[in-house]
C-alpha cells in the first residue's frame, strides 16, 4: 500500500507524492484582489508538496469579501496569477486554483452589496471587513433566473486559472460558503428545484462541477466539501443522505479527485462528534480520494495503508513548514507558526519561515 511519499494520478497531473498543500487564506492580495509580488516567494518555496491547492480564490466581487483575498475574475487578476504559477512550476511544483463564493459570510462593506445564499438567513458572529469585524447580515436568496449567471462566473474564473497557469482548479463547496449553503438543510429553505429534498440540494454544486468540468476538462476539476458537523454555522440534519448521493454523482463526472475537510471530536480548528462519512463516501466514489484535518505524517501513513485515503492535506504545517515532505522524509521537528500573522499583509510570518537546512544551521 502506499506510503505519503509515493506519486499518484490525479486526472490530468502528476503528483510526486502524496503530501498535498491545503488551501490556507492568507490575506496578501490587495485590494482589487490581485496577488501581489509576496506571493510568488510564499508559493514556490511549497512547490515540494505533492499539490498545492491555492488559497481560496473569488469567482467575482460578489462572492469574495475577504479583506486581501486573491481573485480570477479580472485580467488584472489573471496577469498577478501567472508569476506565482511560473515560479512554482519553475520549482518542480503543481499548483491547482480554489474557486471560492463565500455566500452569506462576506460584508456589504466589502462587496457593495447585499450577500446572497440559498435562502434568507444570516451566520452568527462578526465578519471579517476593511474596517475590522461587523456583524454578519442577512443574505438575500439567489433567484432562480441568477443562477445561469452564476455559473457563468465560475466557468470564467475556471477559464481564468488555466489562463493564469494553474494546473486546475477545486471547486470550494465546502466549510460554510455558498455551495455548502445549498447543500444542508438548516441554510437551504428554498422550495424550488434547488431546495428540499437532498437530490434538490445537491444539484447546484452538481450543476457547477459540470459547468467547470465542460470548460477545463474533468481531468483539471477537483472539488472539497466538509459532509461531518457545523461550519461557520451551516450543519444538516442527515449529512449521509446529502453528502454520499453528492459524492456518487461527482464521480459519474469524473473529476480528478475529490477532498473532504473532516474534523474530530478534538479538532484544533473546528471539532465535531458527528461521525466521519468519508468511508461511505469512499465506496461511492471510485476517484482519487484526498483527506483532511488535523493530520500527523503517521496518522496520514496509516490511513493511506489501510486504503482509506489516497492522499492528505495538510494546512497550517505548511504555513511555518515550507519544505514540509521534506521534514517528514527527515522525521525532522516542525516549526511552529504564528497565528498573529496568518492574515497580515506583510512578510512576517508569510515568507520569512526558513527551510529546514536553513533553519539548522
Amino acid at each position: 500500500m502506499p506510503t505519503v511519499f509515493d506519486p499518484i494520478q490525479l486526472g490530468a497531473i502528476a503528483a510526486p507524492n502524496r503530501i498535498f498543500m491545503a488551501p490556507l487564506t492568507r490575506g496578501r492580495a490587495d485590494r482589487d484582489a490581485v496577488p501581489t509580488p509576496i506571493m510568488v516567494d510564499y508559493y514556490a518555496q511549497r512547490a515540494g508538496a505533492g499539490l498545492i491547492i491555492s488559497e481560496a480564490t473569488g469567482i467575482s466581487r460578489e462572492g469574495l469579501g475577504w479583506p486581501f483575498a486573491p481573485g480570477l475574475w479580472s485580467d488584472a487578476q489573471v496577469e498577478g496569477w501567472k508569476p506565482v504559477t511560473a515560479a512554482v512550476h519553475a520549482a518542480g511544483g503543481r499548483i491547482i486554483a480554489q474557486l471560492w463564493h463565500m455566500g452569506r459570510q462576506v460584508h456589504s462593506s466589502v462587496i457593495g452589496q447585499q450577500p446572497v445564499s440559498s435562502s434568507a438567513t444570516a451566520t452568527q458572529g462578526q465578519a471579517h471587513t476593511y474596517e475590522g469585524k461587523q456583524d454578519f447580515e442577512t443574505a438575500r436568496p439567489l433567484t432562480l433566473d441568477e443562477i445561469p449567471r452564476l455559473l457563468e462566473e465560475y466557468e470564467h474564473a475556471a477559464r481564468n486559472a488555466i489562463a493564469a497557469g494553474f494546473d486546475g482548479v477545486q471547486i470550494h463547496a465546502a466549510n460554510g460558503y455558498l455551495i455548502d449553503q445549498f447543500l444542508r438543510d438548516n441554510a437551504n429553505l428554498r422550495d424550488d428545484r434547488y431546495g428540499g429534498s437532498p437530490e434538490n440540494r445537491i444539484r447546484l454544486l452538481i450543476e457547477v462541477t459540470e459547468r467547470v468540468a465542460a470548460a477545463i476538462g474533468a481531468h483539471r476539476t477537483a472539488v472539497r466539501l466538509s459532509p461531518n458537523g457545523e461550519s461557520q454555522g451551516v450543519d444538516d440534519s442527515d449529512p449521509a443522505s446529502v453528502f454520499v448521493p453528492a459524492a456518487r454523482a461527482l464521480s459519474a463526472i469524473g473529476i480528478a479527485f475529490l477532498e473532504l475537510r473532516e474534523p474530530g471530536p478534538d479538532g484544533t480548528f473546528g471539532k465535531t462528534d458527528v461521525p466521519k462519512l468519508s468511508p461511505q463516501i469512499r465506496e461511492v466514489f471510485t476517484g482519487p480520494l484526498v483527506l483532511n484535518s488535523d493530520y500527523t505524517r503517521e496518522e496520514a501513513d496509516a490511513d493511506l495503508t489501510a486504503g482509506k485515503a489516497d492522499a492528505i492535506t495538510f494546512g497550517r504545517p505548511f504555513i511555518a513548514n515550507p519544505d514540509l515532505p521534506e521534514r517528514f522524509r527527515q522525521n525532522a521537528p516542525l516549526a511552529a507558526d504564528s497565528m498573529k500573522t496568518w492574515y497580515s499583509q506583510g512578510p512576517e510570518g508569510y515568507i520569512d519561515y526558513p527551510a529546514l537546512e536553513a533553519a539548522t544551521v
